[in-house]
């Protein structure tokens, strides 16, 4: 009886003692709010995503475009003729993560670096901001016909702010803000009713804002659409701004992307300053791009 009577009397002070162990254990946990999935691919279709490889992560992503679809059979819709990007990239940190990349076009090799500075935050930071850094060089330039070119005249720099937004389960949209410094600036040759041809360089400082969205239709696939609006350039251009829309297929450790875009190249200099195909003449490229984690 004794016993019971002291067990009543101290059961209070034990309620109250845990309830307090509880307030303090709970003051020491951090609830991560940050946003994740807002794109399921490293790219949208041609501008990269803010998402980025975590920690440890190898990435390989083998990129195809085929030729233009408008000849039709004559060259079975563009199959007939490719350009290959084959592209490795590594997770340094959950947060910076390092590529290189081979194209078949201009035989070009890239070396980038993207990183993220803030992540969307539920209840908090609206948005997810990264930075993207890449340089290439254009091994196609050859001294042959460029008879007093150097080294530096074949590199490329571009560097571009990465801003999305997931607004909810099915939708993601970007925009990116793109600087392109070019040390040889593209040239569009424009023939004249007698044959003749005129050119027109770019300025080598090239700037454009690219927009792209994802939106999820199921469980593993989305619908997704870029477009670069290239800022300044040139009235003469034979170029256009790159449209592209493609969807995204997650299958087991891979995710495939197939897409239609009127650019042909694959480096961010070369889609944004050098799209050949026009879609309104049905001018453009199907492709696809595979990427496997490891």
């Amino acid at each position: 009886m004794k016993k019971i009577t002291l067990l009543l009397l101290f059961l209070p002070f034990l309620v109250f003692s845990q309830d307090d162990l509880l307030d303090e254990l709970e003051g020491d946990i951090t609830i991560d709010k940050t946003v994740t999935s807002v794109f399921k691919s490293l790219k949208i279709v041609n501008f990269e995503s803010t998402k980025l490889a975590n920690k440890k992560d190898f990435y390989l992503i083998i990129a195809h475009r085929f030729g233009s679809v408008k000849n039709g059979f004559d060259d079975f819709f563009g199959l007939d003729y490719s350009v290959t990007q084959i592209k490795f990239i590594y997770g340094i940190t959950d947060w910076l993560n390092v590529g290189i990349a081979r194209s078949s076009k201009d035989k070009k090799y890239g070396l980038h670096a993207k990183y993220r500075l803030k992540p969307q935050v539920e209840n908090g930071f609206p948005v997810s901001i990264v930075g993207y850094n890449l340089i290439t060089v254009n091994t196609s330039l050859k001294d042959d016909n460029y008879p007093n070119i150097d080294f530096q005249d074949k590199l490329t720099y571009t560097s571009q702010i990465l801003v999305s937004r997931k607004f909810n389960e099915n939708l993601s949209l970007l925009v990116a803000p793109s600087y392109i410094h070019e040390n040889l600036a593209t040239r569009s040759y424009v023939v004249q009713d007698d044959g003749s041809t005129i050119a027109y360089d770019e300025e080598n400082d090239q700037f454009a804002i690219g927009l792209g969205g994802r939106y999820k239709i199921s469980k593993r696939v989305s619908i997704n659409l870029d477009y670069g609006i290239h800022l300044n350039r040139n009235s003469n251009s034979v170029y256009n701004n790159p449209l592209s829309i493609g969807a995204d297929i997650e299958t087991g450790g891979h995710v495939f992307q197939m897409h239609f875009t009127n650019a042909q190249a694959m480096f961010e200099e070369g889609f944004i300053t050098q799209g050949e195909g026009d879609w309104s003449d049905g001018d453009f490229f199907f492709g696809f791009n595979l990427v496997r984690v490891f």
